[in-house]
C-alpha cells in the first residue's frame, strides 16, 4: 500500500479500534491460481499473535480454506470510513486555486498466515464468542444455546473456522492532514453538510482544532 508518512497511522489503539468497530473485512489470500478475495466478518482478540489475532469462519463449501497456499500471507482489510472531498470545501482556494478533488479514507491492513479450525468443540467455542460479542448489547440477546442441539451440530458441520495471527499491522488515515488548518476545518464542515452516514463517519477522522467546541 502506498503510504506517505503524513497519512500513516501506527497507534495500536487506533488500529485495534478500527478492526473492532468495523469487523467486516476484505480478505485477500493466495491460491495456486493467484490472489483470491473474500468478504468476511472477523473478531480481533489481543492474544494469539504479535499484534493479536483475527478469528472468524466460512462455509465449508467455500474453497478458501482448502485453496490457500500453505505458509502464504493473508491480508485482511478493514475500512472505517471513506468519502469524496470537494475542492470547494477549501477556504484556501480563494487565494490559491491550484486545488483538485480527492478521496479521503481510514483503513487497516492486517497481515498474517491463515489457519483452519475444524474440530466441532473449537468451532462451538468460536461461534459462541462471536455471537455473544455481537448480541451482547441487545435487550434480549440471542444465544447459541437457543438453537436446537441437533440443528446446531449440523450448522457447525457446515463451517470451518479461520484464525490469522497478526504478524504486521499497517494503518492509513488519509484525512486532509496535508492541508492547512483552515482547509481541514473546511473539509469537516463540507462533510457535515452532506448529511449522509458515510460523510459523517469520515468527518470524525479529519484533524481539526477545537473539535470538542463544535
Amino acid at each position: 500500500m502506498y503510504l506517505p508518512r503524513h497519512f500513516e497511522e501506527a497507534r495500536p489503539e487506533v488500529l485495534q479500534h478500527i478492526m473492532r468497530a468495523h469487523p467486516f473485512a476484505t480478505l485477500v489470500t493466495q491460491s495456486a491460481n493467484g490472489p483470491v478475495v473474500n468478504h468476511l466478518p472477523f473478531m480481533w482478540v489481543p492474544e494469539g499473535g504479535p499484534h493479536g489475532m483475527l478469528r472468524g469462519h466460512v462455509a465449508r463449501a467455500n474453497p478458501l480454506w482448502q485453496d490457500t497456499l500453505p505458509g502464504s500471507e493473508a491480508i485482511a482489510v478493514f475500512q472505517a470510513a471513506d468519502h469524496y472531498i470537494s475542492p470547494n470545501w477549501y477556504p484556501g482556494k480563494a487565494s490559491d486555486p491550484r486545488v483538485v478533488p480527492t478521496w479521503n479514507y481510514a483503513l487497516v491492513h492486517a497481515h498474517g498466515p491463515l489457519r483452519v479450525i475444524q474440530d466441532k468443540a473449537s468451532l462451538h467455542a468460536l461461534v459462541t464468542v462471536l455471537t455473544d460479542t455481537h448480541e451482547g448489547g441487545r435487550v434480549a440477546p440471542w444465544k447459541v444455546s437457543d438453537a436446537p442441539a441437533d440443528y446446531l451440530d449440523k450448522m457447525l458441520g457446515a463451517i470451518v473456522g479461520l484464525e490469522i495471527p497478526i504478524t504486521r499491522l499497517v494503518g492509513k488515515v488519509k484525512a486532509s492532514q496535508n492541508r492547512s488548518a483552515a482547509d481541514r476545518a473546511g473539509v469537516a464542515r463540507g462533510l457535515a453538510a452532506e448529511t449522509s452516514a458515510a460523510a459523517s463517519a469520515m468527518a470524525q477522522w479529519v484533524p481539526i482544532e477545537n473539535r470538542s467546541a463544535d
